[in-house]
């Protein structure tokens, strides 16, 4: 899937078109997109694919100074609309997931944190703290097309979801961390 999209992308997405904490578009909430996709909403996707792939590939984050991440919501770029692409690398290649007006219908009762701290592309610091996290959960959405799809996800694959559908609800990942008690609750979820 990515293979046949990158042909189509010419331009690349840099760090510097992804917003930055402050703005306060990342605070907003998006709205639902209605099919058919715009052809700009399906060029941003590919973007947002192309530069998640190119991030998790060492040679590529460094030849265009790129961090690593490993979801994008389309509010991250400056657009106000419910899409979310998630890559993760596996031993095969890389599984994409890209999901329209995405919902968290079902999740688990077991609760997980980074141990090594969440991270964000939009937030370019460093920021201690426990996320708290569905260990497991199922989203329901919109392919591309229009068709309606189901994803169960675990883990990190999970959280990414987690993160992205935030996003898309104005929510940044260090607006969950207790500020007065950043690992607050530590005992409470396990760490991955």
């Amino acid at each position: 899937m990515c293979e046949k999209r990158k042909e189509v992308v010419n331009v690349m997405l840099k760090m510097s078109d992804i917003l930055d904490e402050k703005d306060p578009r990342l605070h907003m909430v998006s709205k639902e997109v209605t099919f058919p996709m715009t052809k700009e909403d399906l060029k941003n996707i590919d973007l947002m694919e192309e530069y998640l792939v190119n991030s998790q590939i060492e040679e590529m984050a460094e030849k265009y100074n790129l961090r690593p991440g490993m979801g994008l919501s389309a509010v991250q770029i400056g657009v106000l609309k419910r899409y979310i692409v998630i890559v993760n690398e596996t031993e095969e290649g890389f599984d994409s997931y890209i999901v329209i007006n995405p919902k968290i219908v079902s999740n688990s009762e077991e609760m997980i944190y980074v141990e090594s701290g969440e991270g964000c592309l939009s937030v370019n610091r460093e920021c201690e703290g426990i996320v708290p996290r569905y260990a497991r959960v199922t989203i329901e959405g919109y392919d591309t097309e229009g068709n309606q799809i189901r994803v169960r996800a675990r883990e990190e694959v999970a959280i990414a979801f987690q993160h992205e559908i935030d996003h898309l609800n104005g929510i940044l990942f260090t607006d969950k961390i207790d500020p007065k008690n950043p690992f607050k609750g530590a005992d409470q979820y396990r760490p991955i």
